[in-house]
């Protein structure tokens, strides 16, 4: 195998490994040792590859994090016209793989931003941003719908994504608890009655 190849596919175990661990111990929770521990890794190959644990933290973010937000919740809208449509189905398909899921601890990018909320300027950063794109992409979609007639004249676009970013955020969290499928679908049958509201009544000829 190619040495670099060999080398992003090392960095992508590593990657994955660590996010597990700082998913279910937290980050403030999770010690060097206890990374290479997990990892089976000496402190000086760990610190080959990394200049800290901040360090290894942040390209789990931009690595890891970024491109799951990405796949799960942003590519899945972009570019359709009607996204009332997109978002439903990305939210059902999103939300049926954390029912699936044992290990699910909510959604990972709001965990970690209640974590490092005051304590890690720097972190919270390049957690904002994931926050951000996906808050940008929602807007888009949602004005696009509109210019093509499937939302209502008069819906506020930014107040929509905001109030799905944080339905979202709050069902992920409340699915953690006991029958997360049976959260899964009344909160789906809310958002799809919450759709057809902000959808543009057809004209009457």
């Amino acid at each position: 195998m190619d040495k670099n190849l060999k080398r992003m596919a090392t960095m992508q175990r590593m990657q994955i490994t660590g996010l597990e661990l700082f998913y279910k111990k937290g980050y403030y929770g999770t010690s060097v040792d206890d990374i290479l521990k997990e990892l089976s890794l000496s402190k000086g190959a760990f610190y080959y590859h990394f200049e800290s644990k901040e360090d290894f933290f942040i390209q789990i973010i931009q690595n890891l994090m970024a491109r799951r937000v990405y796949s799960n919740l942003i590519e899945p809208i972009e570019g359709h016209d009607n996204p009332l449509t997109r978002i439903t189905n990305c939210f059902d398909n999103a939300l049926e793989m954390a029912v699936h899921n044992e290990t699910d601890f909510g959604f990972i990018l709001c965990n970690f931003m209640t974590e490092f909320n005051g304590k890690n300027e720097t972190i919270m950063k390049h957690l904002s941003d994931i926050v951000s794109l996906w808050e940008v992409n929602l807007v888009t979609a949602l004005q696009k719908g509109k210019f093509n007639g499937h939302l209502d004249r008069h819906v506020d676009c930014e107040a929509v994504a905001t109030y799905l970013m944080s339905s979202y955020f709050g069902i992920r969290t409340l699915m953690v608890g006991a029958s997360p499928s049976a959260k899964k679908y009344r909160f789906m049958a809310q958002l799809k009655q919450y759709f057809r509201s902000i959808e543009a009544n057809p004209v009457n000829v």
